[in-house]
């Protein structure tokens, strides 16, 4: 099903009940349809909600734009998170769903940390995958307990380190319950990813 709302996106309905519903935010030159595998692999039966990133950079759909490949345009971060906060709520109103969690890679993760930063009633919780700190100022809310699972690369030739883990530091000091996992890979995803990711999600969102 693909409806436009604020965001051209995919809806995938529920066809277990009880799980709680996946926010699929897509990398750089992705779209609302490349996560639905993945979202279907982590937690089967789940409702998948999968929105297309509203800017484009040299053809390809990203959630915010950016000055230079890891330098982002933080004025276009915080509206653009404004407005997919924005659009989650219409698509839990025409849909009939609770919060999400959001499963981000990449440009994808970093929309959803800025989401935790500026409308963290809009998550359950988490899973950023090659996140960077989206916004140089700390999130001035809270989220006490809010499940965040963030999984690096070791040798993520895009992702510093020291980025990350301020990224980290940063969504603890907010009272974010942080898992942080690094892999020794680049960019890219592997399949201890997907297997931390999974084991993650039924840890913390179990079946109702």
């Amino acid at each position: 099903m693909q409806n436009t709302l604020s965001h051209i996106h995919r809806f995938q309905p529920a066809s277990k009940p009880g799980l709680v519903p996946l926010l699929l935010l897509h990398g750089t030159g992705g779209d609302e349809n490349d996560l639905l595998g993945l979202g279907a692999e982590l937690a089967p039966g789940a409702a998948l909600l999968s929105p297309r990133g509203n800017v484009l950079e040299n053809g390809m759909p990203r959630f915010f734009r950016r000055l230079a490949e890891g330098v982002f345009d933080e004025e276009d971060v915080v509206r653009r998170a404004d407005e997919l906060a924005a659009f989650i709520k219409e698509a839990r109103e025409t849909y009939g769903l609770e919060a999400p969690v959001a499963v981000g890679f990449s440009n994808g993760a970093n929309i959803a940390a800025a989401l935790l930063y500026r409308h963290p009633q809009a998550l359950a919780g988490a899973v950023l995958m090659r996140a960077m700190l989206p916004l140089r100022k700390k999130p001035e809310v809270e989220l006490p307990g809010t499940p965040v699972l963030i999984l690096s690369g070791a040798v993520d030739p895009i992702v510093p380190a020291a980025n990350v883990g301020l990224l980290a530091e940063n969504l603890r000091q907010a009272g974010a319950a942080v898992t942080h996992e690094t892999q020794l890979t680049g960019h890219g995803l592997v399949r201890q990813d997907l297997d931390i990711a999974k084991t993650w999600l039924r840890s913390h969102f179990p079946a109702a």
